[in-house]
């Protein structure tokens, strides 16, 4: 009697933990709780489901779409072969061997600011580079340089190539129309009170050529004779006050600053005396056994992609100058968790972003998912092509979702124990200086324009740079997703569990993402880290 009576504690104890597991992890993974849109959006979701226990199981256990749960493979079998996987983990090991040279931060520096001195301090981005539209030697020059994961599946893709695929739905009331969707008409579909949604004209798991874009794999870096200086994990710090830098190198405030906030001068902090301004040493990490560039813009250029690069120069006043890199993926992998896995999703924007001051590169943001993190100059690894030019940072993509981080490794991220991570190497270099649609955007005049401008008209906020002056700019303004709405339960390839979804919504595009950002980062709280060590600490959720 006894044994029956703990036998059926135990099991309403483990039947507890269960409910509770199945009650708390939702909200940790998505602390706020959902408005009354959100509430019936997700009740339609759930009676989408033609089965009464599915049905049920989703409003009570958190459980939707069980019967639906499969492995979700990156590829078919007539995806990238193994003869081409195993020449992209070779050109990584290619990247692991070589000598370093301990002085790289000091011939930066020094080229830093023996440049800083020959301008003229605020009126030399405005004067020379926004009037006259052209990109700034000094964005080529600093530009990243991007390492795709060697097992990566969903290459770089070029967004003229990816609309052609698409047809227009306003969410799941069906098609709205369209003519042939392309670049210059993209901004059209903007209408009141109406949600579009790019729509994938194949089926996403028949695997399409157009959604692995092959054809955007980087060209490889030559094995020739090392031109070059070695590259730099940066990390000998400037340390952090208040979550920004310590030494503002002429001590303005340049991590926080738009046209209505310009950069002003303050005091260095008293309790920091000489060695708070003194950097440390860490071991650098070891240059890529590579050689120098070829000429800007040859199709067989190393690190070359067909799949253009976007630029979009965002001029901030006072010689504050950010530079954002968007790169495109027609698809999103997402990770697993116990080998289920969630964040599919149509479409893939992700972005580093890199503050100038007056010509100097100061900071860089690096997006990841829904947030990202900031790092002082000095901090990022590097990489120069040739002896006279600035180091360039190198910055590397996880596999499948594309999130960008400062090293290569695993990233943990939401979930704790390591169950949901994001995985970077040394794979593929691409060089988007090479190829890029690029543009000036000026915020306040699309302010101004958004009041007295219809949606679907024409805007001139959005130039291009003189480097492609015909560059189409109505896709910019395009206010809808450009991906799939969220699959309803009853499409078999929908499941979702603990409040994660296989497949979620695609992602608005750049002009969504915070551009007139006074902060370094896409979020108004903002740490810049000075190290990448101290990076792999933070957590932006």
């Amino acid at each position: 009697m006894a044994y029956g009576i703990r036998r059926l504690s135990f099991t309403f104890a483990f039947l507890g933990s269960i409910i509770f597991v199945l009650w708390a992890v939702p909200r940790a993974i998505k602390p706020t709780q959902p408005d009354e849109n959100e509430t019936e959006r997700d009740k339609k979701w759930i009676n989408s489901s033609p089965n009464f226990l599915d049905r049920q199981a989703c409003r009570w256990l958190g459980l939707c779409g069980i019967q639906h749960i499969r492995w979700d493979a990156p590829a078919l079998s007539h995806g990238m072969g193994e003869a081409v996987m195993d020449e992209l983990r070779k050109l990584a090991l290619a990247w692991e061997g070589g000598e370093r040279i301990e002085n790289i931060r000091d011939r930066e520096e020094g080229w830093m600011e023996a440049d800083l001195k020959k301008r003229d301090r605020g009126e030399y981005v405005k004067a020379k580079l926004v009037e006259k539209g052209a990109v700034p030697d000094f964005v080529l020059d600093n530009a990243p340089l991007v390492h795709l994961y060697s097992g990566e599946n969903f290459w770089p893709s070029d967004i003229a190539e990816h609309v052609k695929h698409m047809k227009v739905e306003s969410s799941w009331d069906g098609e709205i129309g369209e003519s042939d969707l392309a670049l210059d008409n993209l901004g059209q579909l903007n209408g009141e009170n109406r949600t579009v949604f790019l729509t994938s004209l194949d089926d996403v798991e028949s695997r399409p050529d157009w959604l692995h874009s092959q054809v955007g794999v980087p060209a490889p870096f030559d094995d020739g004779d090392d031109d070059g200086d070695d590259d730099d994990n940066g990390g000998a710090g400037w340390g952090s006050h208040d979550g920004q830098p310590r030494r503002a190198d002429d001590g303005m405030t340049w991590w926080d600053a738009d046209k209505q906030h310009p950069p002003h001068r303050i005091a260095a902090p008293k309790n920091l005396g000489r060695r708070g301004l003194r950097r440390r040493r860490t071991a650098p990490v070891q240059r890529p056994m590579v050689g120098s560039l070829p000429e800007k813009g040859k199709p067989d250029a190393s690190g070359y992609s067909q799949a253009p690069a976007v630029l979009v120069l965002v001029d901030k006043g006072a010689g504050i100058l950010d530079a954002f890199w968007f790169f495109f993926y027609s698809y999103n992998l997402g990770q697993t968790v116990l080998n289920i896995r969630f964040g599919n999703h149509v479409g893939d924007w992700e972005h580093c972003m890199v503050r100038f001051q007056n010509g100097i590169p100061r900071a860089m943001f690096l997006s990841e998912h829904a947030g990202g993190k900031a790092y002082t100059w000095h901090a990022m690894e590097k990489w120069s092509q040739k002896k006279g030019k600035p180091a360039r940072p190198v910055i590397y993509s996880a596999v499948g979702s594309h999130a960008m981080y400062a090293n290569p490794g695993l990233h943990p991220y939401v979930l704790p124990f390591k169950m949901l991570k994001d995985i970077t190497d040394k794979g593929p270099l691409w060089d988007p200086a090479l190829n890029n649609y690029a543009y000036w955007y000026d915020y306040e005049v699309d302010h101004e324009e958004s009041r007295k401008i219809p949606a679907g008209k024409e805007r001139t906020s959005l130039r291009p740079a003189s480097s492609n002056p015909d560059a189409p700019t109505s896709w910019f303004h395009f206010d809808g997703y450009w991906g799939d709405d969220v699959y309803p339960l009853s499409d078999e390839r929908q499941w979702r569990l603990f409040g994660e979804y296989h497949y979620i919504t695609g992602p608005l595009g750049p002009k969504w993402k915070f551009l007139e950002r006074r902060k370094v980062c896409q979020t108004e709280k903002c740490t810049i880290v000075d190290s990448i060590e101290a990076g792999k600490k933070s957590a932006w959720y």
